[in-house]
């Protein structure tokens, strides 16, 4: 009987601790592939958190530690979709799609690639993938020569250049706690990945030219009328957002007030102007991906001290040597394409802090870098499908994935050498 009992009581734990926190993560997960209604969105993100709290897999405590650790960053999150909304209703990207017009489609390439990478530092990469990537695309009609090259070098721009600035991606604000103050902050955080973005530019471009060589040696056409000139409020207060970061930073003033600030002024210059109301730009923050992201929080809260949360501690290395740093990538890179990279962060951070700021900033290579092997591995990915689909360019799976194989392996590989090299 007692034997029975003990059974029950095993098979209970493992439900409650393993099956339950497994089961919220993969209708989440669900729920960012299929991308439904707002209501829809909200709603799961909602259940699953109720689910992993009423069957005992994470505390209310826990819970609420989780979501005052993740408030900032999804405060963040609002407040730079809003800057991004707004300077896109100003025509900020369709004005510097005018710099994609005149030369060929390797002139079209480059600029693309370096507009791609200097959106995704500055306002993230959903920006990237959502907002500059039809731009990009319309260029390449005007011209008359395949957009699958510029727009493969947005989708790969929108992972690998977050490595940038503490700002670029969620996954880089959800690691800085486990850094030290000479990386956590904006400039020292910059200042030690910039020669990593540096080679990972290098080996990125250079792969694009070599993929997609066929595509880069068509002749275009003249180049239709010229595009609008740049906004200048927009320009000025994102420049001023990305300044206004590196001031506040030493101070530790989170970066969502800064970017709440510029939201502020935009959305007020906005209605002024008639470009958009406040229904637009309380549309515009997403707050249904605001709990979807909390949500994400408290669930992997609960599934980190499972069998899952065990085996991603059985797989970091003991050391930050250049193989041991490989290994954090790697780990990272795997975890982010099985969970996707938000997910992936809030599980292997925790687990490979403990060795230090070069093991965390390997881990980051990972998930950044490194999620774009595969189309699960980011929200970005997925976006960009859709957002290529709706421009009316069709991509496939297969020629995604032969893009993503050939270069994410050789990236992350080049990534985490020049890392290791910067911080030893």
């Amino acid at each position: 009987m007692l034997a029975s009992l003990t059974t029950v009581w095993s098979v209970g734990t493992v439900l409650r601790d393993d099956v339950v926190p497994v089961a919220a993560l993969v209708a989440l997960l669900v729920v960012a592939y299929r991308h439904p209604r707002r209501a829809v969105e909200a709603g799961v993100a909602v259940l699953a958190a109720g689910v992993v709290l009423l069957a005992g897999a994470l505390s209310p405590d826990a819970a609420g530690e989780t979501v005052g650790e993740l408030w900032p960053v999804v405060a963040f999150l609002a407040a730079i979709l809003v800057v991004a909304q707004l300077c896109d209703r100003a025509g900020l990207f369709t004005a510097a799609g005018g710099l994609l017009r005149g030369g060929g489609p390797v002139r079209l390439l480059t600029v693309a690639f370096l507009l791609a990478a200097a959106v995704t530092a500055v306002l993230s990469l959903d920006a990237t993938v959502v907002l500059l990537t039809p731009v990009v695309v319309a260029a390449a009609r005007d011209a008359g020569v395949s957009a699958r090259p510029a727009a493969y070098a947005c989708l790969r721009m929108a992972n690998s250049a977050s490595l940038l600035l503490p700002v670029s991606n969620l996954t880089n604000l959800l690691a800085l706690p486990s850094l030290g103050a000479e990386v956590s902050g904006f400039a020292g955080f910059a200042a030690t990945m910039a020669p990593v973005l540096l080679v990972v530019l290098v080996v990125e471009y250079a792969g694009l030219r070599l993929l997609f060589r066929r595509e880069l040696a068509a002749s275009p056409r003249p180049a239709a009328a010229p595009a609008p000139p740049l906004p200048v409020v927009p320009v000025v207060v994102v420049t001023a957002m990305l300044a206004g970061f590196a001031i506040t930073s030493p101070w530790g003033l989170d970066p969502w007030w800064v970017a709440a600030a510029a939201a502020l002024v935009l959305a007020v210059w906005a209605r002024t102007r008639g470009l958009a109301g406040v229904r637009d730009v309380v549309l515009a923050a997403h707050a249904e991906f605001a709990l979807f992201v909390l949500a994400l929080g408290v669930v992997v809260a609960a599934l980190a001290p499972g069998v899952v949360g065990d085996v991603v501690a059985a797989s970091v290395p003991g050391d930050t040597s250049w193989a041991g740093l490989l290994a954090v990538a790697v780990v990272a890179t795997v975890a982010a394409n099985l969970f996707t990279n938000l997910s992936a962060t809030l599980l292997v951070v925790p687990l490979v802090a403990p060795l230090g700021d070069a093991a965390v900033l390997a881990a980051l290579v990972g998930l950044n870098a490194g999620s774009g092997l595969t189309v699960a591995g980011s929200l970005a990915n997925l976006l960009w499908r859709r957002t290529l689909t709706a421009a009316g360019e069709e991509t496939s799976l297969r020629e995604f994935h032969r893009v993503s194989l050939l270069l994410t392996p050789v990236t992350v590989l080049a990534a985490t050498t020049t890392l290791w090299a910067v911080t030893r």
